[in-house]
């Protein structure tokens, strides 16, 4: 029987949680210690917040099962009427809340972009848009028919110091820790326990029906997979490409399945056995190499921080050909993992999303 793992919360769900309660205090002149915020997939999330003073609200991020560096954090939001001094240079992202303008800002320990390719553009505080839809979407009630403007400020205390062990600076976030997530929920991805968890996943679909086993790496790829494969067959093997491959072996699948997103695909291809950035970042000269080489196209000398940014520098019309060179790539070296582990599955599919690039190899 496997341990179970303690999940968490997102630092996205906790400074969503404290604007939440700066503005129960604007406009309710409530002050909260404890609520619910709305996550996507209509989930729910109770979340602690502390007032450390008027219209500023801190929430430390709980303690669970991933490899995770803002465990213990302490996240902060304070609520002003006034644009802020003394911050890092930056744009702010504006949220319109009904008639109320509520400007975003980077606070000490938050991050700023400054390079292209992430999804969001330079020079605005670093949080990411899933987090942002939160913000929107439990603000709307609060705020109700108030106008006007206000400026919310967000900081993480350390939070500079605790980037360091991320790969912010590598690709342009500067000052601090971006604040993330896509569903709120931190599931983890760290333990032996959850590699036994997708083995225990690999036998319950094997029983189910041996024909398919279907990888997915990533919310997305699991999204995907949903809409054309039964759940049973999907497994989601964080990101334990080969681990999860070597549990393959007592079976006898006929088929493969694998999806991700072009960025862990890449990492794939370039033979990451696991694609957290704890072991290691894409080789950007490799990726180069590979589009004026085996593409035949031509590249400016900029420096290539991020896929997205190697992307938006390639003509749209050669996109799908790279895409499908690395998903080539990635399905090559799978092979080549699944045929060192005496896999008995002959058979490969790869789909790259989310272009939904396919590339299918048989031996």
């Amino acid at each position: 029987m496997t341990e179970k793992l303690r999940s968490g919360y997102t630092t996205g769900t906790h400074a969503t949680a404290v604007l939440v309660a700066c503005l129960y205090e604007q406009f309710e002149q409530q002050i909260l210690d404890t609520f619910e915020v709305s996550l996507p997939k209509e989930l729910l999330a109770t979340i602690q917040v502390r007032r450390e003073k008027a219209v500023t609200f801190s929430s430390i991020k709980g303690d669970n099962d991933d490899i995770d560096v803002t465990k213990g954090a302490k996240i902060s939001c304070t609520l002003q009427v006034n644009r802020p001094n003394n911050l890092q240079a930056q744009t702010p992202t504006l949220l319109e809340i009904k008639s109320l303008k509520l400007y975003i800002w980077a606070g000490d320990g938050v991050g700023v972009v400054t390079k292209k390719g992430l999804k969001i553009t330079p020079n605005h505080p670093a949080i990411n848009p899933i987090p942002l839809e939160m913000m929107q979407e439990n603000s709307l009630l609060i705020v109700g028919d108030n106008e006007g403007e206000l400026h919310a400020v967000f900081s993480v205390f350390n939070g500079e110091k605790i980037a360091k062990d991320t790969a912010n600076a590598k690709v342009g976030v500067l000052g601090g820790i971006s604040i993330l997530g896509t569903r709120g929920i931190v599931k983890p991805v760290s333990s032996l326990a959850y590699i036994d968890s997708i083995e225990t996943e690999i036998d319950v679909a094997a029983a189910f029906d041996a024909g398919l086993v279907v990888f997915t790496l990533g919310n997305s790829a699991v999204d995907f997979a949903k809409e054309s494969y039964e759940e049973t067959s999907i497994v989601e093997i964080g990101n334990f490409v080969y681990d999860a491959s070597q549990r393959l072996q007592k079976h006898s699948f006929k088929k493969l399945l694998f999806i991700t997103s072009v960025a862990k695909m890449t990492k794939v291809a370039q033979g990451f056995k696991n694609t957290h950035n704890k072991f290691g970042s894409i080789d950007f000269s490799e990726v180069r190499e590979w589009i004026e080489d085996e593409l035949q196209l031509p590249l400016s000398s900029e420096e290539f921080l991020t896929l997205k940014g190697v992307l938006q520098t390639l003509p749209k019309e050669s996109h799908e050909q790279f895409v499908k060179l690395l998903t080539k790539k990635a399905a090559n070296m799978l092979k080549k993992w699944l045929e060192e582990l005496n896999i008995q599955t002959q058979e490969l599919e790869i789909i790259t999303l989310p272009n939904n690039v396919k590339e299918e190899l048989k031996w």
